[in-house]
């Protein structure tokens, strides 16, 4: 999978995620507990918002900075999941690096802030599954449709 396409199509997993998930795809959901649905999305421009439901009522993305030719962006949690109750912001940065052979590699790093007086808890295992779930979607999405995103 080149790292373009699969770059291309996580910055348009809002339009992406619904596709890949109905139940007459042939690509299985991210994860048994995940129901992804966008409910809305607000903007036009490179900063844009995102609402999705997960395994949480739901959550809304902000796509903060985006570098199209280094297949770089950043992302921020403003609103729902864990946001108020647990923690004061979440960012993810997610990076891909073409590889030998056409293929790439993945660097995400999420940084969570708590709320005070939080104790911090090991959520690694589930933030990892999450987003190796959505990426493995999307390329199983773009394995099926070889001409997407390409």
């Amino acid at each position: 999978m080149a790292a373009s396409r699969l770059f291309k199509a996580l910055l348009d997993w809002h339009n992406l995620a619904p596709k890949s998930h109905r139940r007459s795809s042939p690509v299985p959901p991210s994860s048994p507990s995940m129901k992804l649905k966008v409910l809305e999305v607000l903007g036009k421009s490179t900063s844009h918002q995102v609402i999705l439901t997960m395994p949480f009522e739901f959550i809304k993305e902000r796509l903060d900075f985006v570098n199209v030719d280094n297949f770089v962006s950043k992302h921020s949690l403003v609103e729902g999941g864990e946001l108020g109750k647990k923690l004061e912001s979440v960012t993810s940065e997610y990076s891909f690096t073409p590889s030998s052979g056409g293929g790439y590699n993945c660097k995400v790093v999420m940084t969570f802030k708590l709320l005070p007086g939080v104790q911090p808890i090991n959520e690694d295992a589930k933030a990892k599954e999450a987003v190796t779930g959505v990426i493995k979607a999307a390329e199983a999405y773009l394995l099926f449709n070889p001409t997407a995103y390409a």
